[in-house]
């Protein structure tokens, strides 16, 4: 038996530099709906640090979960995959087709992304690109 028995994923939060930019990516590429965002303004150092006020960021539910952005990151800064935290983020998509469409659509919008890959001792195809904080995502479909 474990220590602690878990029952799902509750939500994920990013980090980002310039909240308006990553906002116009997550809801214009990906489509996600507001599901609350900060009363304060993000400009307001005790807002970014009080989680009542979402540290003025926005939460997105979106498949089944709640998905956030936190604007706390210094605008200078970059993900970085090889270090201690995070090395990617999947999103489900309905099929294989669907990746081969928002590849397309990647394309249409100018967004640099890499080829649609079948990993099919896992049973998945996968379509990689990056949010604007350089953050890797992924989209993933059953095969």
């Amino acid at each position: 038996m474990a220590l602690i028995d878990t029952t799902g994923l509750s939500h994920v939060r990013l980090t980002v530099t310039d909240l308006a930019r990553s906002r116009a990516f997550y809801e214009e590429v990906l489509g996600f709906e507001v599901a609350a965002e900060s009363p304060g303004s993000v400009d307001d150092p005790a807002v970014r640090a009080d989680p009542a006020q979402l540290y003025g960021g926005v939460v997105y539910q979106t498949n089944g979960m709640l998905f956030g952005l936190r604007p706390v990151g210094s605008s200078d800064d970059r993900f970085d995959s090889e270090r201690v935290g995070l090395d990617h983020l999947s999103f489900t998509v309905g099929s294989r087709a669907v990746l081969d469409q928002a590849a397309r659509r990647l394309d249409e919008a100018s967004i640099p992304h890499g080829d649609v890959n079948e990993l099919t001792a896992f049973g998945m195809a996968i379509l990689s690109f990056d949010d604007p904080d350089g953050i890797h995502l992924e989209l993933t479909a059953s095969l």
